[in-house]
């Protein structure tokens, strides 16, 4: 398969790339079947990436432990699971989850999700590589909310399967339920090359609860991203963000005049950033009320 033929058309000639609006666009034309998915936005995509970058991706999955693996075994809350850094991995790999932590990547989520503002994660925390053997399993649950290291709020998952001729016999299928916990609404097998991508919130019920009844050689391997959201910072006092330009006593008259526009300009910018803020603050009280 092309790169073309792939949901994300990323060339390998050079690393990985992909041009940020054509990424964004991609990402929009799903943005209403993703809000619209039951039981809570989702969407769920084959031949994701490019066959060849797939196949790269699992012929470099580390098969020998590594020095910061994670280890689960945790019954309901995660058994027989591993997780592995990136940064553990081989340069290949390193490269491959600095693409997923670009803005070209970042911006098919956003595209997607109608999230803007969207902030990668350079620590993976709770993501990275995971692999499960046999028996193994994940309770259903909603994740985590709040990075605490980083301060921030995590809006998006992002699942890539890397597991080729995987049998309906080995179970492992990812399971959404509804936010009432009453019946299971979708259930996906984790096949090579798709992909699952959801909103993060307290109600975004999922996991695989079942242990998996794959031969001892046989793993469930993927590759988990999360995706965050800093909260609005209010300018209560007017005061400017923006860059400050100051001359040098020595400065010719010109180069004052163009920084005195400047200072001017930084002003007006921050005006309008204090409107917006008090705009969006009684927008606030007002959803309140309602």
């Amino acid at each position: 398969m092309s790169a073309s033929e792939a949901v994300l058309p990323i060339r390998l000639d050079q690393g990985f790339s992909l041009e940020e609006d054509t990424a964004f666009q991609l990402g929009q034309a799903r943005m209403d079947a993703y809000a619209f998915a039951e039981p809570f936005a989702h969407a769920v995509m084959d031949h994701f990436l490019p066959e060849a970058m797939t196949e790269s991706l699992l012929a470099h999955f580390p098969a020998e432990p590594k020095q910061h693996d994670k280890v689960y075994e945790k019954g309901y809350g995660g058994t027989h699971k591993r997780q592995i850094s990136p940064y553990d991995c081989d340069a290949h790999l390193r490269a491959a989850f600095a693409f997923f932590n670009s803005a070209q990547f970042v911006r098919f989520i956003e595209g997607i999700t109608n999230i803007e503002g969207l902030i990668p994660d350079p620590y993976f925390a709770g993501g990275g590589l995971h692999e499960t053997s046999s028996g193994g399993l994940l309770g259903i649950h909603a994740d985590f909310q709040v990075n605490e290291g980083l301060q921030l709020f995590r809006r998006v998952n992002v699942l890539i399967y890397l597991n080729k001729d995987w049998q309906e016999a080995y179970g492992g299928k990812l399971e959404l339920w509804d936010k009432a916990m009453t019946h299971k609404v979708v259930e996906v097998a984790p096949v090579f090359n798709r992909c699952v991508i959801f909103n993060t919130d307290a109600d975004s019920f999922h996991g695989h609860p079942d242990p998996l009844t794959t031969p001892a050689h046989i793993t469930r391997k993927s590759i988990a991203l999360y995706y965050y959201k800093a909260q609005p910072i209010q300018n209560q006092t007017g005061e400017s963000r923006h860059t400050l330009y100051v001359a040098r006593p020595h400065d010719d008259d010109k180069t004052k005049a163009d920084v005195e526009k400047l200072r001017k300009k930084r002003d007006k910018r921050a005006k309008k950033q204090q409107a917006d803020d008090q705009l969006s603050f009684f927008t606030r009280i007002k959803a309140w009320f309602k």
